[in-house]
C-alpha cells in the first residue's frame, strides 16, 4: 500500500511534552500527519506544526473521540484510503505502522489494531488494570467471533469505507473510540484484526481517566455487548450506494 494513501491522525490535548517528537517519528516513516489539537492550552499545535504536521485546531477539548473524528473527516475530505490513529505520548513506535498496513493487506482487513501486550518486551500493567483488558478482550472476542487481546489499543488503522462511517459518526464518551468503534464495526460486517505491536513507557502527560471512570465505561462496554446499545455502522456495501447516490 502506498503511504500517499495514508494518513496518521494524532489526537493531542496539552503534548507538548512529546508531540513534536511523536510527529517527527511518524514523518519519518514516510507518512503525512495531522494532528487535532483538542482545545490545548499549552503550545502543542504550534509543536506539531513545526514539526510538519497539519493542525486542526479545535476551539473547546472534545475529548479522544470527538478529535479523531475531526481526524477522519479530514482524510476523508483529503482523498486518503486509509487512516491510522497513534497517541501523541509517545508510546507507540510509528515502525509499527508499517506492521498493521501489512496485516490489512494480508487478511484484508478492515480495522487492524495494534496489540501492545502481544510483543516480546510488552509492557507490564497493574492486576486491576489487566483484570479490565481480559474483561475487554473476552467481549471483543464475543462481538469480533476471534481473539483480539488489546480491544482499548489506541494505534489502530481504518480502511475505506469503514473510514466514511468513522467520519460520519464516532463514539465520544471514555473509551468508546477503541472498544465500542471495534463493536460496531464487527457487527457491521467489517472485518476486525489485531497484530502485535511495540509499546513504550509513556513519553510526557498523565492517563486521561482514573478508576471511576475506568469503571463507568466497563459498566458500559457490558450493556454495549449484551444489550446491543450504542454507535451502528452502515455495512460497507450501504456506504458504497450511499456514496455513488451523494
Amino acid at each position: 500500500m502506498a503511504t500517499s494513501d495514508v494518513v496518521v491522525i494524532i489526537p493531542a490535548h496539552n503534548e507538548a511534552a512529546t508531540v513534536a517528537e511523536v510527529v517527527k517519528a511518524v514523518r519519518a516513516e514516510g507518512f503525512p500527519v495531522v494532528v487535532v489539537d483538542d482545545g490545548s492550552t499549552d503550545a502543542t499545535g504550534e509543536l506539531a506544526e513545526s514539526a510538519g504536521a497539519a493542525v486542526l485546531p479545535l476551539v473547546v477539548n472534545l475529548g479522544v473521540g470527538g478529535a479523531l473524528r475531526c481526524g477522519f473527516r479530514y482524510a476523508v475530505e483529503n482523498g486518503y484510503r486509509v487512516a491510522i490513529q497513534c497517541d501523541a505520548d509517545g508510546q507507540h513506535d510509528p515502525k509499527s505502522m508499517h506492521d498493521l498496513l501489512r496485516a490489512m493487506e494480508e487478511q484484508h482487513a478492515d480495522l487492524v489494531i495494534g496489540n501492545r501486550f502481544a510483543a516480546e518486551g510488552a509492557m507490564p500493567i497493574s492486576r486491576s488494570r489487566r483484570f479490565a483488558m481480559r474483561v475487554l478482550a473476552g467481549a471483543a472476542r464475543r462481538a469480533v467471533g476471534h481473539p483480539i487481546g488489546d480491544a482499548t489499543s489506541g494505534l489502530r488503522a481504518i480502511k475505506s469505507p469503514l473510514l466514511q462511517e468513522f467520519a460520519r459518526e464516532y463514539p465520544a464518551q471514555y473509551l468508546g473510540d477503541t472498544f465500542e468503534a471495534l463493536v460496531a464495526s464487527a457487527r457491521a460486517g467489517y472485518r476486525v484484526v489485531s497484530v502485535p505491536t511495540t509499546i513504550r513507557e509513556r513519553q510526557g502527560g498523565e492517563r486521561s481517566a482514573g478508576t471511576a471512570a475506568s469503571l463507568a465505561f466497563l459498566a458500559r462496554a457490558f450493556l454495549v455487548v449484551t444489550l446491543r446499545i450504542g454507535t451502528r455502522y452502515r455495512p460497507a456495501a450501504a456506504v458504497d450506494g450511499a456514496r455513488v447516490e451523494g
